[in-house]
């Protein structure tokens, strides 16, 4: 057992400490989207609710936030197949993509004020400051992601991911795939009760 690396650490005993807790914060956001979400659809129904388009940037945000989960997918993959050069260029094509992301986000954002839909403040909307918080809230999280796919990405480097040393690249595969399943979420929420 001495030569299995540490953050591989598998005991039959129980999960890892990292991934119970990369568990316990998926679950906490999910309970916070929950909570966002019912209260969109609550203050929705009290009245005074502005309709407005959404930002047509959300839908090539949505193509953009699959394909990284591919490529992410793919880098991990590549991981356990010890190809380092095509681990390499997933996770740089996810890290370009996930900025992407985050630059059509604010393309979205100034598409709204230039439809007068702002965030708090006299004059705005509930609606309008729902939708930014909603895309904002899960455009901090992607920023986390970035950092977590970055990190992956030096450790492939120094050669610290590989097929016996998985654990750093199968959490963050597993956070990204779970900030694309949540964006589809908001998206699909979004589309029907807009």
């Amino acid at each position: 057992m001495a030569n299995v690396p540490i953050d591989n650490h598998n005991n039959s005993g129980g999960v890892h400490p990292l991934k119970f807790s990369l568990w316990l914060i998926i679950i906490s956001i999910i309970m916070m989207f929950a909570a966002f979400t019912s209260a969109y659809i609550v203050r929705r129904e009290e009245g005074n609710w502005l309709e407005y388009d959404l930002p047509s940037i959300l839908l090539i945000n949505t193509i953009i936030i699959i394909l990284s989960s591919v490529t992410m997918q793919l880098a991990h993959n590549a991981a356990r197949n010890d190809n380092m050069k095509m681990l390499k260029l997933m996770l740089l094509l996810t890290i370009g993509l996930g900025i992407a992301f985050l630059i059509g986000q604010l393309n979205g954002w100034s598409e709204l004020v230039d439809n007068k839909v702002f965030f708090g403040g006299s004059g705005a909307n509930p609606s309008g400051s729902f939708l930014y918080v909603l895309t904002g809230v899960h455009g901090f999280h992607l920023v986390t992601g970035l950092i977590f796919v970055l990190i992956v990405f030096f450790s492939s480097l120094n050669y610290k991911i590989h097929s016996k040393n998985m654990l750093r690249i199968h959490l963050c595969t597993v956070y990204w795939h779970f900030l694309g399943g949540l964006w589809l979420y908001l998206y699909i929420f979004l589309r029907i009760n807009h």
